[in-house]
Parts: C-alpha cells; structure tokens; sequence
C-alpha cells in the first residue's frame, strides 16, 4: 500500500477505503440519536438508546480496524519520514483544537461569575438589566438560588472546595483526590516514555499499567462525585447556571478522560507485544501528549470551578 514508502521526499497517499465512510455514517447515526433520546426525554415521551448504540458499535469497529491497519503498515516499515512527520502535525492541530473547546467552556464560566453574575446583582455596566429580571437576586456564587426554588431543592449546597483550614473536610474532598490521582498520572507516564527510551521493556509496562489503573481510579471517583451531587444535594444539569457549567465542564472532560484512558490501554497491549523503539514511539507519545493535555485542563477545573 505504500510503493513511496521507502522515499522520505515523497507523501505516502494511502489507497481509496471504506473506512473514513463507514465511519462518517456511524458518526452520524449516533450523533442523531442521541439528538432524538435528548428531544424525547425533554418533550417527556419514551426514548431509546438503540440508534446511539448501534452507531457507536459502528464508529468503535471501524477506529479499531483503521488503527489496527495503520500500527500494522508501521510495524512494516511502510511508513516514511513525512508521513511521520504529518502524524505529528495531525495530533498537535487536535490537540490544539481541544484547548479551544475548553476555552470555550472556560469563557462562559468567566463571564457567568465575573459579569453576568454581578449585572443582574445591580453592578456593572448592565446592573439596570438584573432590576427587572430579578430584583431579589444576591450576586453571590456558586449561584445556588433560583427564580424557582424547586430547581435546587437543598439551597446553599455546592461542590465547592472547603475552607483551607479545614482538614478534615479536605482528606474527604474527591475532587481533591482526583487532582492527585491525574498529576500522579502524569508523572507515571512520564517514567513510562522514559522507560521506551531506556529500552526497559518491563518498566514500561509496569508504569503505563500503573497510569490505565489510575485514569480508570479517576472516572470511578467522578461518577461518585456525580451520585453525591444528584442524590444528596440535587444538583442537576437543571440547577441553573451553576448546575450548567459544573456538568458540562467536568462531564466533557471525564469524556476526555475516558477516551485518553482507552487510548493508553490500547498502548499498554501494544508495549506487551514489543511495539515501540527509542526511535520509533510515536503512538505511545502522542498518547502521552493528550494525557498531559487532560491533566491540565483537570488542574484548570479544580482552581476555577471547585477552589475559586
């Protein structure tokens, strides 16, 4: 499949495949239903989850056998120094493209606290807005208080971070757990790159098993976290805005979280089959890239969602 391959001057152009339609047509039997259960659910008729599954088992099946097909051609040797170079390209433009997806959803948490927040409270510039929207409103976050009270049923609770001083809150805190267990996990990744340098086949994969058993340790955290919010404190994605922007931010990123960790499990069985070379590690890097970018962004989520 690459005639060119050994020629690092020329572009390795791949034969014509049924993989990127398939994959188009499984994109958007998931995305469409999953559009219809969301419309269902909210005009309160029965919905269903098979069209979203089905195309989900559709995009699943195909990313394996795509990926399975490229890891293979590389193993070949059929990959030459510019494709290389393109997949470098390739995932820093994605990666690049996901810093702007959560500056999106950082922005509007900045403008909810920092303006609108204190317009409706009677400051700033629009503060004449809020006395007709809501002349009773305290502009005070987490904004836990409603024009209809029965959207937050337990007022003045919120998943903000405790008082500094107290400890004992602090050692029960799970987002704070989850910040040592993702900043934990960026130094086992590391060991475990450094490891592919050192030709250390054993400690890479003793660290990268480490870092999949941590990434799994931290979605199992967040989904209690999400159980306590629902069940204990009735925060809702209908809590208002407060309820909005904390599942949105945190739900996409333990999407991404999820995805990053499936991501390095598919490189912890590539290391079991002495895949990777000093000189030849692109997968594990790239792996590596957006488990440091998920990282981050969970730092930026802790500072100004939970502690600030």
């Amino acid at each position: 499949m690459a005639d060119a391959s050994k020629d690092s001057s020329v572009y390795y152009v791949p034969h014509s495949g049924w993989y990127p339609v398939v994959l188009a047509f499984g994109v958007m039997l998931m995305l469409t239903g999953f559009g219809a259960w969301l419309n269902a659910t909210r005009a309160g008729e029965p919905a269903s989850w098979t069209q979203t599954i089905i195309g989900f088992g559709i995009v699943a099946l195909v990313l394996y056998f795509w990926y399975a097909k490229v890891i293979a051609e590389n193993q070949e040797g059929l990959a030459n120094a510019v494709l290389k170079r393109s997949y470098v390209w390739g995932m820093g433009w994605f990666i690049f493209s996901e810093v702007m997806f959560f500056a999106a959803f950082f922005g509007a948490l900045f403008y909810v606290r920092v303006l609108a927040v204190s317009w409706i409270g009677g400051d700033g510039a629009k503060a004449l807005t809020g006395e007709y929207l809501w002349p009773e409103f305290e502009p005070a976050w987490p904004v836990v208080a409603n024009p209809d009270p029965g959207l937050f049923p337990n007022p003045g609770e919120s998943m903000a971070a405790p008082r500094f001083s107290d400890v004992g809150s602090w050692l029960s805190y799970l987002p704070l757990w989850n910040t040592i267990i993702l900043i934990t996990s960026s130094f086992t990744v590391h060991i475990a790159h450094l490891a592919i340098k050192e030709k250390n086949r054993q400690k890479l994969i003793t660290w990268l098993g480490i870092t999949v058993v941590l990434g799994i340790v931290f979605l199992i955290l967040q989904v209690e976290e999400y159980v306590v919010a629902y069940q204990d404190m009735g925060l809702t994605l209908g809590s208002g805005i407060y309820g909005s922007t904390f599942f949105i931010l945190t739900g996409f990123h333990g999407f991404h979280v999820t995805l990053g960790t499936i991501i390095l499990l598919v490189q912890f069985f590539r290391s079991l089959k002495d895949h990777f070379q000093p000189e030849d590690c692109f997968g594990f890097e790239a792996a590596s890239w957006y488990w440091h970018f998920v990282d981050v962004v969970w730092v930026g989520l802790f500072i100004f969602v939970y502690v600030i």
